[in-house]
């Protein structure tokens, strides 16, 4: 398991340490996703389609994957034009080469069309960071002594876990959030007692 501290409070009562999430949920299986996902190229099978069946338009992209020139510019075009949707490509250095989309009735349920284009593209890292293993979780730990009890005298410090929580997909995220729930045992901590 790869981990690091990543912040201690300054009294150095408190400490996070981000962890990678060896076993994290494949983001696509939420049944809330938005966005629909055509895989373009597996890399002759090395990477899993994204999606399996590709969603309502998939059926256009059949038609149209045949030339490998124009087929996913024509694609991006025809979702446009015949179904006012928004089209965003993934290529990833690692992972397939997909195309993620919501056709324009879809867009104006999920916000009026507004910022539909954000969803997608966050659902899209999301997966990439799934896919790539830049998946994370936090454990908050506090700095407690020990003496025994039959000598007093021998004394020693240890670091329990008060809090964790995982499944952060990106690690600009996860350090977010680990930071500020650090943040929060912190104040709890310089808060006077009632």
């Amino acid at each position: 398991m790869s981990d690091d501290i990543l912040a201690t409070t300054d009294d150095g009562r408190f400490r996070v340490r981000l962890v990678r999430d060896e076993h994290p949920e494949n983001p696509r299986n939420d049944d809330e996703t938005l966005a629909h996902v055509i895989t373009i190229d597996t890399h002759l099978g090395h990477y899993h389609p994204v999606d399996k069946d590709g969603g309502p338009l998939a059926e256009a992209w059949e038609r149209l994957k045949w030339n490998r020139r124009t087929g996913v510019d024509t694609f991006m075009r025809y979702v446009s034009i015949m179904h006012d949707g928004i089209v965003l490509e993934s290529s990833p250095e690692r992972g397939p080469r997909s195309l993620w989309y919501v056709t324009g009735e879809e867009a104006r349920a999920i916000d009026g069309g507004l910022l539909t284009e954000g969803y997608v593209e966050a659902e899209m890292q999301e997966y990439e960071a799934w896919a790539t293993g830049d998946v994370w979780g936090f454990v908050v730990e506090e700095r407690v002594g020990w003496t025994r009890d039959d000598d007093p005298h021998q004394f020693m410090e240890t670091w329990e876990p008060v809090d964790d929580c995982w499944g952060f997909y990106g690690g600009p995220y996860a350090r977010a959030q680990a930071r500020e729930a650090l943040a929060f045992y912190a104040s709890r901590a310089a808060a006077p007692a009632a």
